[in-house]
């Protein structure tokens, strides 16, 4: 974080499906405008007469993404939030009550405190990968749900769901392979496929998710990269207690494709198997070990791409 004074002014705004609450601090300004293209491109010229220096927006599952993109397009400032900060932050400043006005003032109080920094938003192929992968993961629980149903559904039934586990089953894999083919046929994503994709233990399951929902890998460093997946243990001290280190927070959905990446690692990848079971000889538990695992792998996969540089079994030995 730089120095507090870095904004002077905020502007909050919460976004729900049919309209924009937003308010500006410092001052009473408030108002609102309609959810549509029309309101969003009002919204902006009234910000070009009165600048702000950031504009603080919680991530409301897709919602806040036209007009996110149209200010960033405009050349402002702009932080998208995770809403378990903003409900945090709102406690601690003893903000209990909530409507959208009160919500697009935390906001902005939230950009003054705090100073969060804009993040740039993703390209039009970025976030179209995006929507493809989160299309697939529903059609993952679709499937599953089905299997489920089928062991209790009667003769005539499991036939409509095995012809509905057809189609899913068919869904997806058109799906994968149009994943794959954009990853390796475009230049911005070409060469990352190719270094990753050398690592015994990262499947084309992971390549997605690791290149897709972590567009951070290899632009930050080991420490930053294993606190944003979530896979930092964090402390729990109290005086002379010292609460047992845990991992939480993070990208849900990577943390866990790169687990299963480690159980797959810590049998056929030789460094990582060699230190899998140096933690478990150590008498760390099965879990623990290959928690870290993970965080070592996503260590070593963060330098290769930081650094340009193809596996090497004997580097990787010596990271961590």
């Amino acid at each position: 974080m730089e120095s507090s004074s870095m904004y002077r002014s905020a502007l909050g705004i919460d976004v729900c499906a049919e309209r924009l609450d937003w308010h500006r601090l410092p001052g009473e300004e408030h108002g609102s405008h309609p959810n549509t293209a029309d309101g969003i491109d009002a919204l902006v010229q009234q910000l070009r007469q009165s600048s702000v220096d950031i504009v603080v927006i919680e991530a409301t599952g897709g919602l806040q993404r036209q007009v996110a993109t149209a200010l960033v397009a405009a050349t402002m400032a702009v932080a998208v939030i995770n809403p378990r900060q903003v409900r945090d932050f709102a406690k601690a400043s003893g903000q209990l009550a909530k409507t959208d006005q009160i919500d697009a003032k935390v906001l902005a109080l939230f950009g003054l405190r705090l100073q969060p920094v804009p993040r740039a938003l993703p390209t039009e192929a970025a976030q179209e990968l995006a929507d493809k992968l989160a299309r697939r993961n529903q059609l993952i629980e679709m499937r599953a749900a089905e299997k489920n149903r089928r062991h209790r559904a009667s003769t005539i039934m499991k036939r409509s769901i095995d012809r509905h586990l057809e189609f899913l089953d068919q869904a997806i894999k058109t799906l994968d392979e149009d994943l794959d083919d954009t990853l390796r046929g475009s230049p911005a994503w070409a060469e990352k496929v190719e270094l990753l994709e050398a690592v015994k233990g990262v499947g084309p399951q992971t390549l997605r998710r690791l290149l897709i929902d972590l567009p951070e890998l290899g632009t930050l460093d080991r420490q930053g990269i294993a606190k944003l997946v979530g896979v930092a243990p964090l402390n729990c001290d109290s005086g002379k207690m010292r609460g047992k280190r845990m991992i939480w927070g993070g990208r849900v959905n990577v943390r866990n494709t790169l687990y299963m990446a480690a159980l797959s690692a810590s049998r056929f990848n030789e460094p990582l198997k060699a230190f899998f079971q140096r933690l478990k000889a150590a008498g760390k538990p099965h879990k623990v070990a290959l928690v870290a695992v993970a965080r070592k792998l996503l260590t070593i996969l963060n330098a290769m791409l930081r650094d340009h540089a193809a596996w090497n079994p004997q580097l990787a030995t010596r990271r961590g």
